[in-house]
Formats: structure tokens, sequence, C-alpha cells
């Protein structure tokens, strides 16, 4: 087998890909050092619960920033987002490792977490996957738990600190700051009558966002340059009656057209609650305030 298709595989739905997730995908990259293998990773295109459950589950990220952060942040080449239909469903747990990870995607080692679970019935389990994997020749890895200030890293309790507007214990937790990569589209140009004009998002169906308010954000531009940024959840209640949530921009130090381009946001910091402003004026003013808070913070924290 050529080193293009031997794999070391790291296995997880890696919502968040956060410092739990970390240590699976390090472990991963060494191994496939060891074994001049590629470096790789599986997980499913929408959580396994939420199909077998019919309700919705709110994610940290889309399949996209998933893929990004694990290629981005631990060096994993090869990103495979399956879909989870109703053929993984019912796959038996040894079809999944025999025929699935070593057959179509060539694992010589496998890295997975504690509480992984796989296969029809979510029957398989660490203890399974290693059995399996040493009576198929190949190694496998299974990594505790982490903790953080005594807390386990998981991504149910990130949500929740992304909930809450927790941007710096978020950042915290994940091992970087909570990010959502999206393409640019028209807004309602507000921002533009005050002389503040923003960048609008829309935001991804099933994917958390920080609790309503304005942030300090630092954004990535389609070239890799990043500039600072205040960015505004809410229904902007000052200037529009209806209840749509969007995601605004205002990028400091630029001017340029990104219409159509996708970039990055980053979230640093809640600097208040979304409100309703007596008159445009008194919004601007605050969003003035607000720039200036912004700048005042990348002072602090250079980068």
């Amino acid at each position: 087998m050529s080193t293009l298709n031997r794999t070391v595989i790291a296995l997880g739905f890696f919502d968040g890909v956060h410092r739990g997730h970390g240590a699976l995908l390090e472990k991963t990259a060494a191994r496939a050092r060891e074994l001049e293998a590629v470096p790789a990773a599986f997980t499913f295109d929408r959580p396994p619960k939420e199909v077998v459950t019919g309700r919705p589950v709110g994610l940290i990220n889309t399949p996209d920033d998933r893929r990004d952060l694990m290629q981005r942040l631990y060096g994993i080449r090869q990103v495979i987002i399956a879909p989870f239909d109703r053929a993984m469903m019912t796959m038996p747990w040894q079809e999944f490792i025999d025929r699935l990870l070593v057959g179509t995607y060539g694992a010589v080692h496998l890295v997975a977490g504690h509480d992984y679970h796989f296969g029809h019935r979510n029957q398989g389990d660490p203890d399974k996957l290693l059995s399996r994997c040493r009576e198929r020749g190949i190694g496998c890895d299974i990594i505790p738990q982490v903790t953080r200030d005594g807390i386990t890293v998981s991504s149910t309790y990130i949500r929740t600190l992304i909930e809450s507007g927790q941007m710096e214990r978020a950042a915290d937790f994940l091992g970087h700051r909570h990010c959502l990569t999206r393409t640019v589209t028209h807004g309602c140009r507000f921002g533009r009558t005050i002389g503040i004009p923003t960048v609008n998002l829309t935001p991804p169906d099933h994917v958390l966002l920080p609790e309503r308010g304005v942030y300090v954000t630092r954004v990535f531009l389609p070239d890799g340059t990043s500039v600072p940024g205040v960015t505004n959840i809410g229904t902007r209640p000052t200037v529009s009656d209806g209840d749509a949530v969007s995601v605004e921009t205002f990028l400091l130090d630029f001017d340029g057209d990104l219409y159509d381009k996708t970039i990055r946001v980053e979230f640093c910091r809640r600097l208040r609650p979304e409100r309703r402003f007596a008159s445009p004026q008194e919004l601007k003013a605050e969003i003035q305030h607000n720039i200036q808070q912004t700048r005042d913070y990348f002072m602090e924290n250079p980068e």
C-alpha cells in the first residue's frame, strides 16, 4: 500500500474541535509521522443523535469550519465528512472498522476518545475497537478525557458558554476562538446611512450563535490578512421591527468590497447586550464607543 493510501484516522464528531479533540488530533498527527502515513479524521455531516431522535441539535460549528479547524490547527490532511444516513446508522460495528475505515480509507492506525461509540445501535465501544484493531494487526490509541479547571472539556459544556456569550472562557476550553465562516451577503445597508458600513453574514441552520449582543471580533479576509471588527448579533431593534437574527460586522481599518467573498469571524469578547436606542444618532455614538473598546482590546491583546 502506498503512503498516500495509508492513513492514521481520528474518530469522532469533533463539534467545536476543542482541547479534548485536540488531544486526539495531536496523537493522530504524531502517529502518522511515525508510520509515514496521512493524518486523517473521520466524522459525519450531522450528529447521529439528531438522526436517531428526529430533533435538531444546535452545533458549535458548520462542517466546513470543523474541517478548517482540524486542518489549520492540527495538521490533519484528510477530513472525511461522511453522510449519516440509514446505511451508516445500521452498519455493524465490525463492518465500520473492516470495510469502511480499513478497506475504503486505508487505516493502519485508529485514534478515538474514551467515550467513543460507533456502529449499529452504538454497539461498538473503545474496548471493542482495541480488540478488533489487534485482530486486524493495526494500531489503536484511546485518549482519556481532558479536563480544565476541574471541568471535563466537552462540546456540551462549550455550547452553554457560547450561548451565554462567555467567549473568553469558551476560547479557553476550545483552545482557539469560536469562529464562524460564511459568505458575505447584502444586508439592509443601514450602516452606510450613518457612516458605519457593515458586512452581513447569514446565520447557518442548526449552528449556535453567541448570545445576542455586540462583540469584539477578529475578521480574517479572503487574502489571509485580518482586521479588528465590531460584530452585532441580533434583530437590530433600533432600525427594524422584524425578528430575523443577523450577524453584522463593522471592519476597522478596512475599505473594500467583500460581497460574495468568504470571511471568518472569530469572537473575542462580549461588550454589551443588544438594545434599542432612541435614535440613529445615539446608536452611532454607541457603536463608535464600541469601536474604541475594540481598539483598546487589541492594544491589550496583540496578536
